[in-house]
């Protein structure tokens, strides 16, 4: 069947047909590809499942408090203390600031409270006791697309309120939107831009060819364009759920994938050019063989993302379609655009080292060939010390911290929204914008607001807001960062208080009790998700390779990359970057990726060593395959890492350390698990490898003679 479908997709007429078609999708895909930022849902909220208590309380919040309500701060601090002239500005300014769209009244205060003196502006909690900062507090409500909305905005609002020789910041929830809009303005093009950078430079150095690299190139964009065509019009029109992360995640993986699977056709055909003298003959040999593998491996990153659909977190169980759809339309056109372009170009692409008909291979001599012949005459002892050093490698996990990054650290580098804070916490300002809020059955208000009262630690409980449709608005005030751990041990104070109260019905929300209920569902989902998409994988792994055995081992050497990577990149979190610790979300992230990519390497070897173990044996086809696609897979794992490591750029904590656990995981995947570990278990094991099928029962001998390993591909 793949010779058939690889005979048709090569065809003279075909090809041209497949050219046109890949044009035509690739102008209608660009304009909806440009318009994925607009569908963007970055409101913490939207993250949430329904059935979390934060959730919950923000529908029964509804009339009280709207949730598309941003807070916001205005910080002004001078050294010394602030001036009589700098109260007066203040208060000008705060009215100019009134002005603004968007801005709103908040329940129960005017539009704008400023300090008009120091005195006053002390009791109100605006003017910190050394009188070197002051603060004024708006709200904004754009509706449902504010945070999108509010960074315009933002840039106005820093026009106005200035003092000379003093600093102004902008803080609270909107002063974070504004840094987050920044953070990810141009995310798209800069991810992409990064990415094909690099992938450019190591195909150079890997094909040896001021032109080849174009091709794949072409078709990787070709891919991320339509896929993210297609996310749009899901995101759109049936409520998937896109956010600044997974876009960026989605660029690198598609730009990565893609790459690597031309990587592994482009490689195949070169060899089929050496063998076959028509190159239409010669791609539809390279499809027929290559296709399986790419087609496993394509399947296993889809399947293992579509695993996330069953997270609690939104923005989780978001991510795995749109990582799928990325892949399958990656796969889609490597093997059918990239393919037409490559028989329409023909031979003189690979210029200046153009694969003759019946020219040598020279992969049966190259650096692969030597390492394995290093390892054939003690496979045992190379396995056994390569899982020792990576077991001892796990060992930096001991080092790893997970939880909610607070605000302040979120991001690589000091945004003016964290200046703020930490302004506001060196004098003693606390920023009341994110306070717990409690909602209740009106008739069991009282012992509500009584039990909060009693609850040590709670800020001052505001019961004054009138009850509406039979329920209570509480307002609780948090002077902490909400994302911290001691914000989120008081609103689990305040949750065990409030829900002893039988009737009340009482649920805590709030910023807090949102960081708090993410923190949880992330925790649920790693222990759900991750037996959920080792078990798929394994089962991929047995319908690819026929065998129990193998997929087994391969997948323990998978979990052994898994765990080195994460405890080196602990280490380097710490040591090196600096982090205090990594986002709940972050294991689950770094699991996925890594098994469903760093599986795609042993599918490529174990799919050679199945192919040549027909001809020569399981001990000699290993050798043969490692030969053969060691370069490829080595090349395709730079190209992934390298992909990866460009998320680094956007500067967020979050996707830094993902970006470094994944681009180090790769690397050991290609240069040491697949390379060493699973060639010598491979060595060691023989044919028993393949059992229980009958693939390979030869009584080969234990050591392959060293000058015969290659002789064959």
């Amino acid at each position: 069947m793949h010779r058939r479908l690889a005979g048709a997709l090569t065809g003279r007429v075909t090809k041209w047909i497949v050219l046109v078609a890949w044009i035509v999708v690739f102008v209608v895909a660009g304009t909806f590809a440009q318009k994925l930022t607009d569908v963007q849902n970055n409101e913490a909220s939207s993250w949430l499942p329904d059935s979390a208590e934060s959730t919950q309380a923000l529908e029964r919040l509804a009339p009280f408090s709207d949730s598309d309500d941003i807070p916001t701060l205005v910080v002004y601090h001078r050294a010394g203390g602030l001036t009589a002239a700098d109260y007066r500005a203040i208060d000008r300014q705060a009215t100019e600031l009134a002005t603004l769209d968007g801005v709103v009244s908040t329940p129960g205060t005017p539009p704008v409270v400023a300090p008009t003196d120091e005195a006053a502006g002390q009791r109100l909690g605006l003017v910190s006791k050394d009188g070197e900062v002051a603060t004024s507090v708006l709200t904004f409500n754009f509706g449902a697309n504010g945070w999108n909305d509010l960074p315009p905005v933002a840039d106005k609002l820093r026009d106005i309120a200035h003092l000379d020789g003093a600093d102004v910041h902008l803080a609270g929830p909107g002063g974070q939107a504004a840094d987050a809009a920044d953070a990810f303005a141009g995310i798209d093009g800069t991810l992409l831009y990064a990415a094909l950078g690099v992938v450019i430079v190591i195909l150079l150095f890997t094909y040896r060819s001021p032109i080849l690299w174009l091709l794949p190139i072409l078709s990787a964009v070709v891919a991320l364009f339509t896929a993210e065509a297609v996310i749009y019009f899901l995101a759109k029109y049936a409520d998937l759920t896109v956010n600044g992360q997974s876009q960026a995640i989605l660029s690198v993986l598609v730009i990565g994938a893609g790459t690597d699977y031309a990587l592994l056709l482009v490689a195949r055909y070169r060899e089929e050019l050496r063998r076959h003298e028509d190159r239409h003959e010669a791609m539809a040999f390279a499809l027929h063989r290559a296709s399986p593998a790419v087609i496993a491996s394509a399947s296993t990153v889809a399947v293992g993302m579509l695993c996330l659909l069953v997270a609690e977190m939104n923005s989780t169980a978001g991510l795995g379609p749109i990582m799928a759809i990325g892949v399958v339309v990656t796969l889609l056109v490597m093997l059918t655009l990239l393919p037409a372009l490559l028989v329409v170009t023909g031979r003189w692409m690979f210029w200046p080292k153009r694969p003759t008909y019946g020219s040598p291979e020279p992969t049966t001599t190259g650096l692969w060939a030597r390492i394995g012949r290093r390892i054939a005459p003690r496979p045992r002892a190379v396995w056994a010390t390569t899982a020792v050093v990576l077991g001892v490698a796990c060992l930096g996990l001991l080092t790893l911290h997970t939880g909610n990054i607070p605000n302040d650290e979120q991001y690589t580098k000091d945004y003016d929204s964290i200046i703020g804070q930490r302004t506001l916490a060196a004098h003693d300002l606390a920023d009341t914008s994110t306070p717990i809020q409690v909602v209740a059955n009106a008739d069991h208000a009282d012992a509500v607001v009584a039990a909060l009262r009693d609850v040590p630690g709670l800020g001052a409980v505001d019961a004054g807001v009138p009850a509406k449709g039979g329920v209570k608005y509480v307002e609780v005030a948090q002077s902490l960062d909400p994302a911290s751990d001691a914000a989120a041990a008081q609103v689990e104070r305040a949750r065990d208080a409030v829900h002893r109260i039988a009737g009340a019905d009482a649920q805590v929300g709030g910023s807090a009790a949102l960081f708090l209920d993410t923190e949880r569902a992330a925790h649920r989902d790693n222990l759900v998700i991750i037996p959920i998409v080792l078990v798929v994988v394994m089962v991929i792994l047995m319908l690819l390779l026929r065998a129990l055995l193998a997929p087994v081992l391969l997948i323990l050497t998978v979990i052994l990359s898994f765990g080195a990577a994460l405890g080196i990149s602990a280490l380097i979190f710490t040591y090196v970057y600096g982090f205090d610790m990594a986002d709940s979300g972050y294991p689950l992230f770094v699991f996925v990726f890594l098994v469903a990519l760093g599986i795609d390497y042993n599918i490529f070897l174990m799919s050679r060593v199945r192919e040549e173990t027909h001809h020569v044996g399981t001990r000699r086809g290993s050798l043969i395959a490692l030969a053969s696609t060691g370069g490829v897979i080595t090349s395709a794992g730079l190209v992934l890492a390298a992909t990866f490591a460009v998320l680094g750029t956007i500067p967020l904590v979050f996707l830094a350390e993902i970006g470094t656990a994944i681009a180090l995981g790769v690397m050991l995947d290609t240069m040491v698990v697949r390379a060493i570990l699973v060639t010598a278990l491979n060595l060691d094991l023989g044919g028993r490898i393949w059992w229980p099928s009958r693939l390979d029962r030869g009584d080969e001998p234990a050591v392959v003679p060293a000058a015969a390993e290659t002789a064959e591909t």
